[in-house]
């Protein structure tokens, strides 16, 4: 019998209708387009405006999408995974209403939760759970509703993040496609580089934490820049190097979209060149757990069966890693 790889076979997304675009923000804050196109490359980014709408709704959309794609009977689910830095509240999961909301009614689910490396991080969890043998399919979804939590006075950060969602489905294949290799780190000393500092067990929500803006996200960029570059390039290294393949080998770079800075420095560390990297930063902004699964939509119809994919992601914590890829279908 040949080995079983978790492969993806499907994949799904949202964003929001609502377009916060750079030269919106001018009106909002002392920041202008040129100053953030050139600093960042993001052109604009989806916000949910929808009162009484959160994670869990774009997370919702985005798997409907797939399911509807694929005519997948819900009721055939597995396992449902949400990938989030935004959870819709604590103690509930959103992954179980997710799972609800969607049919997944023979599904268990949990939400899985490391700031921007969320999704990453999902994909190996996804994929031990096929390799074991015990379920067949997996629905794996990242969501993030990031401006929840920024605070539209601090130019540092709301010209950053956007709000989205993308949603795979991991399958058993046995032709050797889907996850191949991983390396996966954390470090905690980086924590407060970039964090909310309020809401948590720690420092509860109370009024005079609202009152000091300490539920909003804060960022130390030029450590978080720094670290970023280093850990991305050095962790996908990492994999090519104890995999035996050259740049030519590769396809594709799938980035965490972070900042384009960041994507340029991490292929230029990786002597890749830009037309080998996905790019949809300049749409949706730093999407954080969507960042990937989005990019794959968006991508899907240039992916060839076959392709060799790097993912690599950096987030708070902090936390960062790679996962080399073979992509497992054509779309066209």
């Amino acid at each position: 019998m040949s080995k079983i790889t978790a492969a993806i076979t499907a994949v799904g997304k949202y964003v929001p209708e609502y377009v916060l675009t750079n030269k919106m923000l001018e009106t909002m804050v002392d920041t202008n387009d040129e100053w953030i196109t050139t600093r960042t490359g993001i052109k604009e980014r989806r916000i949910l405006k929808e009162k009484g709408k959160g994670t869990s709704f774009m997370a919702i959309k985005a798997a409907e999408d797939l399911i509807s794609k694929t005519n997948l009977n819900s009721k055939e689910i597995d396992l449902v995974i949400v990938a989030t830095a935004t959870p819709d509240m604590q103690a509930a999961s959103t992954s179980a209403f997710v799972a609800s909301e969607i049919g997944a009614t023979e599904a268990f689910s949990f939400d899985q939760i490391s700031a921007c490396s969320s999704f990453l991080y999902g994909m190996s969890t996804a994929a031990s759970y096929i390799e074991s043998g015990r379920y067949k399919k997996i629905l794996l979804i990242g969501a993030d509703m990031n401006s929840s939590m920024i605070d539209y006075t601090d130019r540092t950060t709301c010209i950053i993040f956007g709000d989205g969602a993308g949603a795979v489905l991991f399958e058993p294949n046995r032709e050797g496609l889907g996850l191949q290799d991983e390396y996966l780190r954390t470090d905690g000393n980086g924590r407060e580089f970039l964090k909310v500092d309020a809401g948590g067990s720690i420092l509860p929500a109370s009024e005079e934490t609202i009152k000091n803006k300490q539920h909003f996200v804060h960022q130390d960029g030029r450590t978080v820049f720094k670290f970023a570059v280093s850990n991305m390039a050095g962790v996908s290294e990492k994999v090519l190097e104890r995999n035996k393949l050259s740049k030519e080998d590769i396809t594709w770079l799938a980035p965490h979209q972070a900042n384009k800075r960041i994507i340029e420095a991490t292929a230029r560390r990786m002597n890749l060149d830009m037309d080998k990297v996905m790019i949809n930063i300049h749409k949706y902004g730093n999407t954080t757990s969507a960042t990937l699964p989005l990019l794959l939509n968006d991508y899907e119809t240039q992916l060839r069966k076959g392709d060799t994919i790097i993912f690599a992601a950096f987030g708070g914590g902090f936390s960062w890693g790679a996962i080399y890829f073979k992509w497992a279908y054509n779309s066209n």
